[in-house]
């Protein structure tokens, strides 16, 4: 599967896809927040994507992740239940117009799905362009890798590849259809390093046991937001001062260190999803 902007979250999060239909009106008795208080809950867009949100096989709770944790927070917050509603990245808008679900969090905020659906205008977090590289490869730099020596693998046609294309031209880039196939290539040994936004590669640094994430310097990374019905005013700006708390107080990089620890990672070895954090 080719990972971008776009499509990435297919392994970790921000999702891809729009399905526009003209949503059902709400009680006309108020907006999304008095719904969700006469209803007893918050309904959360959820689908298996760690570490946004995770669903735990045994119980089949949606237990952990980050939006998760948000949403149990922001149902608190509310004084009402947590109600995750299952979905894919490419329903969600669909699921917010059609007044099933009440927000979706990790949606990056395109001028295509601000036209169906509105996002606050603080971010709920940043990922980052990074690459699982050999321990013994020394990088900090993007010009630490732009040697010949240095191979690197990348989704062909992606944002991905058209940065390291720009940026790294004098490394030994070797394209791949999907982030599958380059990952297995680092796996085997014929590159050095592979290169995607950071989520994915937290679960491939998992399962091969090796290699190390870092987020070359300077940093390339991207603002992920929350979704919510349009037209909304008071849901939209309570959204956002929530998100500006967790944000600021840097309490969804606890959620997401939380998240790593339980899912068997280190959280210090793992980027940031706090802009500022980064180093």
């Amino acid at each position: 599967m080719t990972i971008d902007r776009r499509t990435f979250a297919t392994a970790f999060g921000v999702a891809a896809g729009t399905a526009f239909i003209s949503r059902p009106a709400l009680s006309q008795t108020g907006g999304t927040l008095d719904e969700v208080k006469r209803r007893g809950s918050l309904r959360v867009g959820v689908t298996q994507a760690p570490p946004w949100y995770s669903k735990d096989a045994r119980t089949g709770e949606w237990s952990s992740g980050v939006g998760v944790s948000v949403g149990k927070a922001m149902a608190a917050a509310l004084n009402v239940r947590f109600e995750p509603v299952e979905v894919t990245w490419g329903t969600a808008i669909a699921a917010l117009q059609a007044n099933r679900i009440d927000i979706m969090y990790v949606l990056d905020a395109t001028p295509e799905r601000a036209q169906a659906v509105d996002f606050p205008k603080s971010p709920l977090l940043y990922y980052s362009l990074a690459v699982l590289a050999k321990d013994d490869l020394a990088v900090r730099n993007w010009e630490d890798l732009n040697k010949p020596d240095v191979r690197i693998a990348v989704p062909q046609a992606t944002s991905m590849d058209r940065f390291l294309s720009a940026n790294v031209a004098k490394a030994a880039i070797q394209r791949f259809p999907g982030n599958t196939e380059a990952i297995a290539a680092f796996q085997s040994g014929r590159v050095e390093a592979v290169c995607l936004f950071h989520p994915p590669l937290i679960a491939a640094r998992q399962r091969l046991g090796a290699g190390k994430i870092v987020v070359p310097q300077p940093t390339q990374s991207n603002p992920s937001s929350a979704a919510v019905r349009k037209g909304d005013t008071a849901f939209v700006e309570w959204v956002d001062a929530r998100i500006t708390e967790y944000y600021n107080s840097r309490q969804i990089q606890a959620w997401y260190e939380e998240f790593l620890a339980g899912f068997g990672l280190d959280p210090k070895a793992a980027p940031p999803i706090i802009k500022e954090m980064l180093g």
